[in-house]
C-alpha cells in the first residue's frame, strides 16, 4: 500500500499527542513521556537522550512543513519551532537547570539537536547552552588510546557513540581539522574491515568491544558527509553499501526494537542516510540509501495500528508504548521525505 504524503505529519501528531506534556508541570515547557501509557513513577524516569531526539524530529518537522532552510528565514507552518523551544526549556528544567549531564554521548546528541535549532533560528553565534556542551565534548577529545571520545565522565572507554556524534557537531562549527581527526581515528581503531562497518568502542586496557549497532553506522555516515571531501564521500558511500549488505534484510528493511535505547538506533541510522542521500556520494549509493529507507518506511506505515485512539507504528510490545520506538518511526518517515522516494517498495 503507498504511503500516503502526510506519513510524516500524521506520524509527528500522533507522538506530540501521546507523549508531550508539560516539564514538572511548569507552564511553557515540554518533555517527551518514555511511554504511553505513562509510568505511575513519570517524575522519575525521563531519558535525557531521548529528549534530544524528540527536539531533532520537530526540528526535522518544521524544516519539512515550513520551507525553510536549515539557516532559518521562513515561518513554521505547524508549531514545531514553538514546541521545539519549549522542549529545550524542559529539558534544562527537568535536568536540574543545568545542559551536561555525565555521558558524553548524551550530550552530544543535545548539542546537535540545539545547534540545529540555533541554525533554524538563523543565529549567527551558538547560544550559551550550545558552547557549554561544545566545551564538554572537547573536554572528552583526548591523546589517550590515540584520540577518540570517551563515553563518560568515568573515562575509562571511548566509543563510536560518542566520538562520531561529536564529530558531526565539530564539522557543523567549523571545526574540521578536529572532526577529521575523530574520523581517522574511528577508522584506525574502530573499523571493521570485513563488515565494512564500524565496532562499538576500545576500552582503556585496550579492549574492543565489537558490537555492531545501526545507530554507530549513522553517525559515522553523517560526520564523512558533514567533513566532505573525495575520500570522506567515498567512505560514506562504501558504508552505505555495508549497511545494506550487512544490517538490512533481504527486503531492504533496517532491524528496529520496539523499546528502551534501542528503540531509537535505526531511527538515527535513517537520519543520516537521508543526509547522504542528498550529499553527493554518486548516484548508486544516494538510490541505495533511498531504497533502504522506503523499503523501512513502508514496513512501518504497513504495520500501522492505534493506541489511545491514535497511530502508533511498529514494532510495539506488548504494554505501553515506547516514545523511543515511535520517535524512531517518526524518524524515518522524516528521512524517507527529505530524501525522496525511489517509488519501488511497496507503492
Amino acid at each position: 500500500m503507498p504511503i500516503p504524503d502526510d506519513a510524516a505529519s500524521i506520524t509527528a501528531a500522533g507522538v506530540r499527542q501521546l507523549f508531550a506534556r508539560r516539564s514538572l508541570h511548569v507552564p511553557g515547557t515540554r518533555l517527551g513521556s518514555i511511554a504511553f501509557p505513562p509510568p505511575t513513577s513519570a517524575r522519575s524516569h525521563w531519558h535525557y537522550w531521548w529528549q534530544a531526539h524528540f527536539l531533532d524530529c520537530l526540528l526535522d518537522e518544521h524544516l519539512r512543513t515550513s520551507g525553510a532552510g536549515e539557516g532559518g528565514g521562513a515561518g513554521d507552518g505547524t508549531g514545531a519551532l514553538p514546541e521545539a523551544r519549549k522542549l529545550a526549556r524542559g529539558i534544562w528544567l527537568r535536568n536540574g537547570g543545568r545542559w551536561r549531564n555525565s555521558y558524553y554521548d548524551d550530550m552530544a546528541w543535545l548539542a546537535l539537536a540545539l545547534q540545529r535549532l540555533d541554525a533554524v533560528e538563523g543565529r549567527r553565534r551558538p547560544r550559551r547552552r550550545v558552547r557549554i556542551l561544545g566545551a564538554a565534548l572537547r573536554s572528552a577529545h583526548t591523546a589517550e588510546l590515540g584520540g577518540g571520545v570517551y563515553w563518560n565522565t568515568t573515562r575509562d572507554y571511548k566509543n563510536t557513540p560518542s566520538t562520531a556524534p561529536a564529530a558531526v557537531f565539530f564539522a557543523r562549527a567549523g571545526e574540521t581539522a578536529r572532526a577529521q581527526d575523530l574520523l581517522d581515528w574511528l577508522r584506525d581503531r574502530l573499523f571493521d574491515e570485513d563488515s565494512g562497518l564500524f565496532l562499538d568502542g576500545i576500552k582503556a586496557d585496550g579492549r574492543v568491544d565489537r558490537g555492531l549497532h545501526t545507530y554507530n553506522q549513522g553517525t559515522v555516515l553523517g560526520a564523512l558527509v558533514e567533513v566532505g571531501g573525495a575520500d570522506n564521500l567515498s567512505a560514506a558511500a562504501d558504508l552505505v553499501g555495508a549497511i545494506a549488505r550487512e544490517v538490512a534484510d533481504d527486503d531492504g528493511v533496517l532491524p528496529l526494537a520496539a523499546g528502551g535505547d534501542a528503540g531509537l538506533f535505526t531511527g538515527i541510522l535513517a537520519r543520516y542516510l537521508a543526509g547522504a542521500a542528498v550529499a553527493g556520494i554518486g548516484p548508486a549509493a544516494s538510490a541505495t540509501a533511498r531504497r533502504l529507507l522506503d523499503a523501512t518506511a513502508h514496513h512501518l506505515w504497513d504495520g500501522r495500528r492505534t493506541a489511545g485512539g491514535t497511530l502508533v507504528l511498529p514494532p510495539v510490545q506488548d504494554g505501553p508504548v515506547s516514545l523511543s520506538s515511535q520517535l524512531q518511526a517518526w524518524m524515518v518517515l522524516e528521512a524517507r521525505s527529505r530524501a525522496g522516494s525511489t517509488g519501488t517498495a511497496g507503492d
